[in-house]
């Protein structure tokens, strides 16, 4: 049965990811008004986060957000087709890193990377990075049920050399790089909420005091990587900047959390900025004190 789905949706994924990005947008517009107006796709999810971590707004211009929040999931989702055939021309104009020469240094003192991002904007592009650079780029993701979108997914992904990981085999896949040497770049999406078997740190985000990831800061302390944050900034439909900004390049001298406090931090700053581009459908705030 899932090879059956797979056939049947390759297809079309495909077709998509060929069209002309004006057609294609037009087609994101429809995918739009499916979601939000007709299957109404955690709509309640949506509007309860927007209510909790924008208090200060009226009704009226939390609305807002909410409908430019859905457009921009369509087109993020979208985009991730489109990803299967795009070119690098294409796509280096569409992603542009502001800041490149930071990983450049790095390089020269020969230091391992965690590259840390938010579920904002355009998080999928970043594996654009591992053609700039020299590192061997890894990007940690969950496995899917579906082994044929599962690997679908895995070739998308790894399109400019970059290798996915699933979360299972992080931490001895790092092991063994460190051992061997290889400098390389890890790549995590980590402001969502932990599981409750998983919580050891509690901070505020958006003013409430919710548990937070602090697996990447615990691997950076175990291995000795530099930490950067990865600040990613929708400039225009399908156009996107990403700055790159450090938090520790000694992960081991700095008191437990701060890595992450000053993570969920940025975050923060990115969802004041332009909350339309955050990804609210995720129950971030499930678990709160």
């Amino acid at each position: 049965m899932q090879f059956l789905v797979f056939i049947i949706a390759y297809p079309f994924l495909w077709v998509i990811s060929i069209l002309p990005f004006r057609i294609f947008y037009w087609l994101s517009d429809g995918v739009y008004f499916l979601v939000y107006y007709i299957i109404g796709y955690r709509k309640k999810v949506v509007r309860a986060n927007i209510a909790l971590a924008l208090p200060h707004l009226s009704d009226k211009e939390r609305l807002v957000i909410e409908k430019k929040s859905y457009h921009h999931l369509c087109d993020m989702f979208m985009e991730m087709i489109k990803t299967m055939t795009i070119s690098s021309e294409e796509m280096n104009k569409r992603f542009v890193i502001t800041n490149l020469e930071l990983m450049k240094e790095y390089e020269q003192k020969e230091r391992s990377i965690m590259l840390i991002a938010s579920h904002y904007a355009s998080w999928e592009w970043l594996i654009t990075l591992n053609q700039k650079i020299s590192y061997q780029g890894v990007a940690v993701y969950k496995k899917l049920s579906n082994k044929y979108f599962d690997k679908l997914i895995r070739d998308i992904r790894s399109k400019y050399n970059t290798e996915l990981v699933s979360t299972s085999k992080t931490i001895p896949y790092i092991a063994r790089n460190q051992k061997e040497s290889i400098l390389s770049i890890y790549a995590l999406a980590s402001d969502q909420s932990p599981k409750a078997d998983r919580i050891f740190h509690w901070k505020s985000f958006m003013g409430v005091e919710v548990p937070v990831h602090t697996g990447p800061e615990m691997l950076a302390k175990r291995y000795d990587l530099t930490v950067v944050f990865a600040k990613v900034k929708k400039v225009g439909r399908g156009y996107y900047e990403a700055t790159l900004i450090p938090l520790s390049e000694d992960p081991t001298s700095v008191p437990d959390f701060e890595i992450t406090d000053a993570f969920i931090q940025e975050v923060e700053k990115q969802i004041h900025e332009a909350p339309e581009y955050y990804f609210w459908t995720h129950k971030r705030w499930k678990h709160r004190r």
